[in-house]
């Protein structure tokens, strides 16, 4: 039997948080990221504006390292760039407030080192490094009021109503495009999962392919068992986590896309199903796939 759910969107508070289009930057003598063999590669990847990366793209195969896509923006003040890694959620409108692009509108799409904004690509011409942009910031205190079980991290109400997840015989149960074993995640357990990813661990290329991660793609929804994701990111079981991929591969050990956590809760309230479709490109309406 499918039910409605109730949400406590009525309670949530709207902020405008802003930051600039960040340009990427490399620290002296640092360019160089390495194999696992010990092989070294100076390799773009994280910051800028990627003109030819962005969700729905493959996470797998770039010449590059962490590649974020679409457009990186950060805060140069400390204490207002935590304000917008914190109280910004995934699916936020985004405006572009200076510059040859002003007016234009995206949507946040991840959360790294920097957030994470996608724009069509015609805008992206007129952008630079050091426009503004303002975000509506909603969803930090979301809820769903029947499963107080439930915790939700980096969720707008767009994602929310975007998600097609469903209520059936007392389980909230949330489309996903693949599932990934716990054993392969990697650095960023030791993060605050408010803040950041955790990127799986994919130097082990026979096993990608035997597991089909290979496939992924970025603003894939991602489903983990045996995972506790609401402290930080430990080992629980009976527990699960759903995110999402939010950045591209990466060539360092202990390293690969990142998984930004959305929804976590005991698996007896929270499920998942396959849905090679569920990604966020398709759901919130960024893109054709």
């Amino acid at each position: 039997m499918v039910e409605l759910l109730q949400w406590n969107t009525p309670q949530l508070v709207e902020m405008a948080v802003t930051g600039q289009v960040s340009q990427p930057s490399v620290r002296q003598g640092g360019a160089h990221v390495h194999w696992p063999d010990g092989r070294a590669a100076v390799l773009p990847g994280m910051f800028g504006i990627a003109y030819n990366a962005r969700v729905g793209d493959r996470a797998f195969g770039w010449a590059g390292d962490h590649v974020e896509p679409g457009v990186s923006i950060a805060n140069a003040t400390e204490a207002a760039d935590f304000a917008l890694h914190y109280l910004t959620c995934i699916g936020n409108e985004a405006t572009v407030t200076t510059g040859l692009a002003r007016g234009a509108t995206g949507v946040v799409t991840g959360e790294h080192g920097r957030l994470l904004v996608d724009f069509a690509p015609e805008i992206l011409e007129d952008m630079t490094v050091g426009d503004t942009v303002q975000i509506r910031a909603v969803g930090r205190g979301l809820s769903l009021t029947d499963y107080p079980e439930i915790e939700f991290k980096k969720t707008s109400p767009a994602l929310a109503e975007a998600y097609g997840i469903r209520q059936e015989n007392g389980q909230v149960i949330c489309p996903v495009a693949m599932e990934l074993p716990a054993r392969i995640m990697g650095s960023g357990a030791e993060l605050n999962s408010e803040y950041v990813d955790q990127d799986l661990m994919s130097g082990d290329r026979a096993l990608m392919t035997e597991l089909g991660i290979d496939t992924m793609r970025l603003g894939d929804l991602i489903a983990i068992r045996d995972v506790d994701h609401r402290f930080g990111r430990s080992f629980r079981p009976d527990w699960v986590a759903i995110c999402i991929c939010i950045h591209g591969d990466s060539i360092m050990t202990g390293h690969g896309p990142g998984i930004l956590t959305l929804i976590t809760g005991p698996a007896d309230k929270l499920g998942f199903s396959v849905e090679p479709g569920a990604n966020i490109a398709r759901t919130l309406n960024i893109r054709s796939l």
